[in-house]
């Protein structure tokens, strides 16, 4: 039983609220517990897919939300699962006659057929698009809980009271109808994903975090995290009723949290370099679509989000490339430099780390970013506006009001059988998947990169 919180932050749940929390915690008191170390980027996707396919962002050829198809400019398409063809758990547990009941898990629109039933994630456009495996279980669905939700409709809104009743809504909607498949459907594996946490970090960290530019002592949501952690603690209790004493239970989280400092503008940092050129200059703060691109005068772009995505334009290789391909190590490396220098607003320098592709990735597929970027330790997104009189650090998010940025540690919370209880250290993320699968008895799949946690291991390396 994989029970999935989005953005579940270590910190908070081992330490800050653990005897809040009395069913988590007591998880954690009779299994095996620590941080999980995440891929490289900590991001809902393609993170949950590298989770249960045991594969790196690299070895799936996705990099964020949206990637490019391919070399030319304005072809970025969302990697909903129609990008992942790594088999993952599931789809293994299927091809053995195990049955799954999969509920929630980030890249499983659209659905496949499998096992067992499926309802798809908060990438689906809409219930009328096809929601479920079989198709006629999305009846069965609005019979147990009418409207489904799969997201919020806006979770960077300054309507907070809005945003947290449709967390409540839709997490309530989801674990009932989790509860309702563990009653009438034949399982193996059952793997569910609560996005809510994730939300409620993005809409309410400041609330919590003392130090965070925007905090508000004693303010009306200081305790809603904490109120809705305590309310997930309950609604984890009620499915574990329907764990026996046979059943290995594993809470995990794809990522961490942490509070946003605010954002380094990489367009308009790469503009005062001179290594990119708009087409106009900007009248105020512009997306850089919107103004407009001189590619033929352009060395690098960027793309923003919780991390930075740096691609050079590479004559032959882009439709009107401007940097020799005997020039890219050259121009790459001293790039790397200049980003890892950038300092904060005050002129003190950021702990920022600039990682290429094929250094953290054995296998690079796809069109990856030449240069992926952590701004100050991920404590800075990164915004990829133009124009303006900001400069390049800016406190205001360019896709809305955003407290919080991703944090590169998840969690893992292991109880059951077989599972020997304490705090462990070294997990990684791409571990989950060979460990569920022994737990099922199954082998893991060539070219799974993790290895599975009920076997001693002298040494782990970090995931890549």
């Amino acid at each position: 039983m994989i029970i999935g919180l989005d953005c579940a932050e270590p910190t908070l749940v081992f330490e800050r609220w653990r005897s809040e929390l009395p069913m988590l915690s007591g998880l954690m008191e009779r299994g095996r517990y620590g941080r999980l170390r995440s891929v490289v980027p900590p991001i809902t996707v393609p993170a949950w897919s590298c989770m249960m396919a045991s594969r790196t962002p690299g070895d799936l050829g996705v990099y964020g939300f949206r990637n490019r198809a391919d070399h030319s400019y304005d072809n970025l398409v969302v990697s909903d699962g129609s990008a992942i063809h790594a088999p993952r758990l599931w789809d293994v547990a299927t091809r053995y006659g195990k049955p799954s009941i999969v509920v929630g898990v980030p890249g499983t629109y659209p659905p496949r057929p499998l096992n067992g039933v499926m309802v798809s994630c908060f990438l689906t456009p809409s219930r009328e698009s096809g929601f479920t495996y079989p198709p006629l279980l999305a009846r069965e669905v609005e019979q147990v809980v009418g409207e489904y939700l799969f997201d919020c409709t806006n979770f960077r809104t300054e309507d907070k009271d809005d945003l947290l009743r449709q967390v409540y809504e839709m997490t309530d909607k989801r674990f009932r109808l989790a509860e309702h498949l563990l009653e009438t459907k034949p399982w193996e594996l059952f793997a569910l994903v609560e996005i809510g946490l994730d939300r409620m970090h993005h809409g309410f960290w400041k609330d919590l975090d003392e130090l965070h530019h925007r905090h508000e002592p004693d303010g009306p949501y200081a305790n809603a995290i904490l109120d809705y952690l305590r309310h997930l603690d309950g609604l984890i209790a009620r499915l574990l009723e329907h764990a026996d004493d046979e059943t290995v239970v594993l809470v995990v989280s794809d990522h961490g949290a942490k509070r946003m400092e605010g954002g380094i503008r990489v367009n308009e940092w790469l503009r005062s370099e001179g290594l990119l050129q708009t087409s106009s200059e900007p009248r105020g703060v512009a997306a850089l679509r919107d103004v407009g691109v001189d590619w033929s005068r352009t060395a690098a772009w960027g793309e923003g989000g919780y991390y930075g995505r740096i691609f050079l334009n590479v004559r032959g290789r882009e439709p009107e490339g401007t940097v020799e391909p005997e020039d890219f190590e050259r121009v790459r490396d001293e790039l790397a430099g200049r980003l890892a220098a950038i300092p904060g607003p005050g002129g003190e320098p950021l702990a920022t780390r600039v990682y290429k592709p094929e250094e953290i990735y054995d296998e690079v597929n796809g069109v990856a970013p030449d240069l992926l970027v952590y701004f100050d330790d991920l404590a800075w997104r990164a915004v990829g506006t133009v124009g303006g009189d900001e400069g390049v650090h800016t406190f205001e998010n360019d896709t809305g009001p955003d407290d919080a940025n991703h944090a590169q540690d998840g969690l893992l919370i292991m109880t059951g059988p077989g599972i020997e209880p304490g705090q462990a250290e070294e997990m990684s993320l791409l571990d989950v998947a060979p460990t569920v699968l022994e737990l099922l008895g199954l082998e893991p799949l060539p070219g799974m990169r993790g290895t599975s946690l009920l076997r001693p291991r002298v040494e782990l390396s970090r995931p890549r």
